[in-house]
């Protein structure tokens, strides 16, 4: 007998690492607490559900809304046609994200993607990446320097100017700026015809897209998730994101 949830129930994908040698399936607490917080239940996706088209197809038809989390490993190129290979890379992490993606832009369920999810978004959608910002002509360094404390890594490194008008004008209130982290090597070179530039960093780098035609799917570039209930735009962005799977569970799509 199944149970009535009274709050929107969120799908995380997980990242595949090694610990000690065991293949592991993991996603970062902070996600999972940003979700909580904004009054989401999560349900980490293991990638095994990619293997069976039924498989993949009943989680999603309970979900409420996806969470497309950042992660230290990149897209395999050949999905954006690029050639050559990635030192770190997750396929199964691709094919399920893929398919996910797929599947809430049919069935119009709120998705939030944030740094490699938001390069995934981009990707499915049609648009390409930059391998290596920091060497592109006129763009900035965006990485983050490993040899610091997390706190000096996920503090505040650029501002970003948001688009008038759009999905993410809205949720901060109508804010055309502020600061946000950076811990990133690829960017985004270019969209697809169905998502929108949402804003961009100092240096022109796209720092954040929605989907056209989607009542909500917003990828940021930055973390929004870290320390996430004490940065009053990571509050907003997540609660708007809740918000909008609860109406979605209620059947206001």
């Amino acid at each position: 007998m199944g149970i009535a949830l009274n709050k929107p129930l969120i799908g995380i994908v997980m990242c595949q690492i090694d610990k000690d040698g065991h293949p592991t399936q993991m996603v970062h607490n902070k996600y999972l607490d940003a979700v909580v917080n904004a009054g989401g239940i999560p349900l980490a996706l293991p990638h095994m559900l990619i293997s069976d088209a039924a498989l993949t197809g009943n989680p999603l038809a309970s979900l409420d809304g996806v969470l497309l989390t950042g992660s230290t490993s990149n897209i395999e190129p050949h999905h954006y046609g690029e050639r050559g290979t990635e030192l770190h890379t997750d396929p199964g992490r691709d094919k399920l994200a893929f398919a996910i993606i797929t599947q809430a832009m049919a069935y119009q369920m709120p998705l939030m993607a944030i740094c490699r999810g938001l390069q995934e978004l981009v990707v499915v959608t049609g648009g390409s990446l930059y391998r290596q910002v920091h060497l592109q002509p006129g763009l900035s360094d965006h990485r983050e320097d490993t040899a610091r404390s997390l706190e000096e890594q996920y503090a505040p490194a650029h501002s970003v100017s948001i688009e008038a008008g759009g999905l993410l004008s809205g949720l901060v209130n109508g804010r055309d700026n502020f600061q946000v982290n950076s811990l990133h090597q690829q960017g985004v070179r270019s969209l697809g015809p169905g998502a929108r530039i949402e804003a961009r960093a100092a240096d022109g780098l796209i720092e954040a897209v929605s989907l056209r035609h989607h009542p909500f799917a917003l990828g940021v570039q930055w973390h929004p998730e870290w320390q996430s209930d004490k940065s009053e735009i990571s509050r907003l962005l997540f609660e708007g994101f809740i918000r909008a799977s609860d109406d979605y569970r209620r059947g206001n799509h």
